[in-house]
């Protein structure tokens, strides 16, 4: 069986941007073949106008219209629901992250070095982003080593790239951006190897639209814990 790349990209009220991320995630160069799966989790700006669009123009390209924003972990699970490739991978529609790094974060995969691959965003040594942001990131990822015996750097990274059959074994309920801790949780819990690349970051502010806020990171916390504390029960 040739070997596929099902990208999942949650989209809310990125009118700015949707295009440039779709069009460019159907011409990089990858070593296999790819199929576009944009979720529209319920925007009210005008991108749901240009995603129909782009679906008219690009037949590889596969559009979910979500009626309502139930949050990017719902529309993440949706995408995977529908994707049909042998390997998975998650990109965020607001250009902080370059498509074309992709091709990177697949080799392993495909090497059958690893069945996950997460694109970290500070192994590259760049400084980019707020100190606080970067030390919230940093908390997350340390509270993740310790409770799960793990070593990521990145553990909220968006670029978490990871087999079909793999995503399928995961019993993901998150609606929001604990999905990221939930995910992570469940591949350690369950053995799996996750291997990290170093990726280039060119993050925006919150005047530019980044949604997530601190909030979200003691949202993070207590999927990390309850995760944890339900594998030890059992």
């Amino acid at each position: 069986m040739s070997e596929q790349l099902s990208i999942v990209v949650p989209v809310y009220n990125e009118r700015a941007t949707i295009a440039t991320v779709v069009e460019r995630l159907l011409t990089i160069d990858l070593p296999l073949g790819r199929e576009v799966i944009v979720v529209n989790d319920g925007s009210r700006d005008g991108t749901r106008e240009v995603l129909d669009d782009l679906a008219r123009r690009y037949p590889q390209l596969k559009v979910i219209h979500s009626p309502q924003n139930c949050g990017k972990g719902h529309a993440v699970r949706l995408g995977f629901a529908c994707a049909a490739g042998t390997i998975v991978a998650i990109q965020d529609a607001d250009l902080e992250l370059d498509p074309a790094e992709l091709s990177v974060l697949v080799e392993p995969i495909l090497d059958r070095a690893t069945d996950v691959v997460y694109g970290s965003r500070f192994l590259s040594g760049q400084r980019t982003g707020s100190r606080l942001n970067r030390a919230a990131n940093g908390f997350l990822t340390g509270v993740t080593n310790l409770l799960y015996g793990s070593s990521l750097t990145d553990m909220e990274t968006c670029y978490k790239v990871i087999r079909a059959d793999v995503v399928r074994s995961l019993a993901l309920s998150a609606n929001g951006f604990d999905l990221e801790p939930e995910i992570t949780a469940q591949l350690l819990l369950r053995g799996h190897t996750i291997i990290e690349r170093p990726v280039t970051f060119s993050p925006r502010s919150r005047a530019a639209g980044k949604k997530i806020h601190w909030h979200d990171g003691f949202t993070a916390i207590k999927v990390l814990v309850r995760c944890r504390l339900q594998r030890v029960s059992r």
